[in-house]
């Protein structure tokens, strides 16, 4: 579909976008900022229109009313596109209820619902909490780090629709897992330590890890829980023996990733740019949370698991490379990160009615 004649209304003759047009209409310059997030490569307009109203919605937020500057000030930082929706809502929310305009009951059944769900988000948090607490983790794992709450975010964002509960709860179980596993690949595990880790995992056998410290036991029977439960709350789709091959198919790429660069770090090895890409896209882990996806949620049919679990799916393999590349690249832009956790903090607070 050939949409350009839409936006070559906000050109001047000369083809450039005209500042007296759009700068006049900031909240449509917002909105042709935020339409332009949803660019495909190759479409030079919107990536036109992209710059354009970046740099200008930029240069004049200190000219706005606080209320229209914090709009554009999120967009800016954090497009609606590129954002968890249910936390943008109480954003919005704030705004809309600023506007002259806004529906005073629909803005109380909003907050209403949010305020509900918050709790109910909330419970799902001291779930995975509990759970870290009885099985002693912190004593258990001294060196891993703690980020239950943080963590949860990242099932959140896959989907924050209340059926999903279980999905979120046990997911955030295992990012909690991934995390002390990756502490124990980075900073704790000696290389033949690891090497027996990695065997210990691929092979389904802990035995491989009996001489080790108690750390690497409690990693590894934590692990083999999930799994179970993983199993246990799949047990309707009649699918459990294909769904435990799938979920140990996806771990053992997921820790022979960590090996592998494991390996690079004892050796001082620096990979290609090829090199870490590929293996980057396995030590995301992001296969193994897709399986998770698939079978804790109501697509667990035996040609879904065999399509995920055979020569891993490309759509997969590019969301892999992408959350590696976006992961690195958020490492080296601490600002931009901590803006963002500022803003994720600021959204999540009580809503007052």
């Amino acid at each position: 579909m050939n949409y350009t004649y839409v936006f070559n209304k906000f050109k001047n003759i000369e083809g450039e976008f005209d500042e007296i047009i759009v700068v006049q209409d900031v909240e449509g310059m917002r909105s042709l900022y935020e339409a332009a997030q949803l660019r495909f490569h190759g479409e030079d307009i919107l990536e036109e229109a992209h710059k354009f109203t970046y740099n200008k919605l930029k240069s004049i937020t200190n000219q706005l009313n606080p209320s229209l500057a914090d709009q554009v000030n999120q967009s800016l930082v954090q497009p609606f596109h590129k954002a968890i929706p249910r936390i943008m809502a109480r954003s919005y929310m704030s705004f809309y209820e600023k506007s002259s305009t806004h529906d005073e009951v629909l803005l109380k059944f909003a907050k209403l619902d949010f305020n509900i769900l918050q709790k109910w988000y909330q419970k799902e948090v001291g779930s995975v909490t509990k759970w870290w607490e009885k099985l002693k983790f912190s004593k258990k794992v001294p060196y891993g780090r703690e980020r239950t709450t943080e963590l949860y975010f990242w099932p959140f964002a896959m989907n924050s629709e209340p059926k999903y509960t279980t999905f979120r709860v046990v997911v955030a179980k295992v990012c909690q897992w991934t995390t002390l596993l990756d502490d124990t690949y980075d900073v704790y595990g000696t290389i033949e330590e690891l090497e027996l880790l990695t065997q210990a995992i691929q092979r389904w056998d802990i035995s491989y890890i009996a001489s080790l410290p108690e750390c690497f036991k409690a990693i590894f029977n934590a692990i083999v829980e999930l799994v179970d439960e993983i199993i246990e709350l799949s047990a309707g789709s009649g699918e459990s023996d294909l769904v435990l091959q799938c979920l140990k198919q996806a771990l053992c790429h997921y820790v022979q990733g960590y090996m592998d660069e494991a390996r690079w770090c004892h050796e001082g090895y620096i990979p290609t740019y090829d090199e870490r890409k590929v293996n980057g896209a396995t030590s995301t882990g992001y296969q193994a949370f897709t399986v998770m996806f698939i079978v804790l949620g109501e697509f667990a049919t035996k040609e879904t698991l065999y399509w995920i679990s055979n020569n891993i799916p490309l759509i997969v393999h590019a969301s892999s490379v992408i959350s590696r590349l976006s992961n690195d690249l958020a490492s080296h832009e601490p600002s931009s990160g901590n803006d963002t956790n500022v803003q994720h903090k600021n959204n999540m607070e009580t809503l007052t009615t």
